[in-house]
């Protein structure tokens, strides 16, 4: 299946490390060699490159690597394709506009048989089951909502309903964002980190890579890195569970209480 990997963060930050561990996975120390593609959000904008050739052998893939684009809210995905052709149509992350506001997705996982009927809206323009999940969500999303944005729990009310009637078709790990909140959903593996004061230094386990945070930041910085599989070989990762949808805001992971449909903050590891 694919990969992914996702950064949320409160202050604009580079990927490039986290980049660089990723790609080597399409094609050198992974197999994931059918297309990747990566998206920024800067402000409202959202800069997205995709290419159908492996992240190995891509020379857009090797420019993003090197070019330090400071973005709060990042998805990039690297693909081994179940449906749909190798083709730059079928490259994740998919993109559309809902409320005024772009909205990003990549999905890792196989849907079987999945056609979702009644899509109006938004059409996918691929023939794969991840970019039909996209649609139908935003769809759903559209009729729900139809005289504009939610609030953040409203939305992740929504969402989790959606997000579980799609989970009993096949596996669904996907991470959403629509540069405000990052949507990370866990159907069978996905891991977060949240880097904070005091940084320490973090090593690749793809690439003989390593940066010491320290000397890069301010104390007040913190970013979250969400992974399909952990990208250090030296920090701690916390798995995400099974069944659980977090929202991501200022590089740290909001949680709803459960029973109380309370929301609240709450690191549940760090790499420090």
């Amino acid at each position: 299946m694919c990969q992914l990997l996702g950064m949320n963060c409160n202050v604009p930050t580079d990927i490039c490390f986290s980049f660089s561990g990723f790609a080597a996975r399409g094609g050198k120390t992974d197999d994931h060699r059918d297309g990747w593609g990566i998206a920024f959000f800067e402000g409202k904008g959202c800069r997205i490159f995709i290419d159908a050739k492996s992240s190995v052998s891509s020379p857009i893939a090797e420019f993003v690597r090197h070019y330090p684009i400071h973005s709060t809210h990042v998805i990039a995905h690297i693909r081994k394709a179940t449906q749909g052709e190798i083709a730059l149509e079928n490259c994740h992350p998919f993109r559309r506009e809902l409320w005024g506001r772009y909205w990003v997705f990549a999905h890792n996982g196989d849907l079987p048989d999945f056609n979702p009927l009644g899509l109006q809206s938004f059409q996918p323009v691929g023939n794969t089951d991840s970019e039909k999940a996209f649609c139908l969500i935003l769809e759903t999303l559209r009729e729900r909502f139809p005289f504009g944005e939610p609030s953040l729990e409203e939305l992740y009310s929504v969402l989790r309903e959606i997000t579980d009637k799609i989970s009993s078709i096949g596996v669904f790990n996907y991470l959403l964002t629509n540069g405000e909140h990052f949507f990370t959903h866990c159907s069978t593996k996905l891991c977060y980190i949240v880097r904070q004061a005091p940084f320490a230094a973090a090593h690749l386990i793809d690439e003989d890579v390593t940066v010491d945070f320290s000397e890069l930041t301010t104390p007040s910085d913190r970013v979250a890195v969400i992974a399909t599989t952990p990208l250090t070989d030296n920090e701690v990762w916390t798995p995400i569970q099974p069944g659980e949808l977090l929202v991501f805001q200022d590089g740290l992971p909001i949680f709803k209480g459960l029973g109380t449909g309370d929301w609240g903050l709450g690191i549940r590891g760090n790499g420090d």
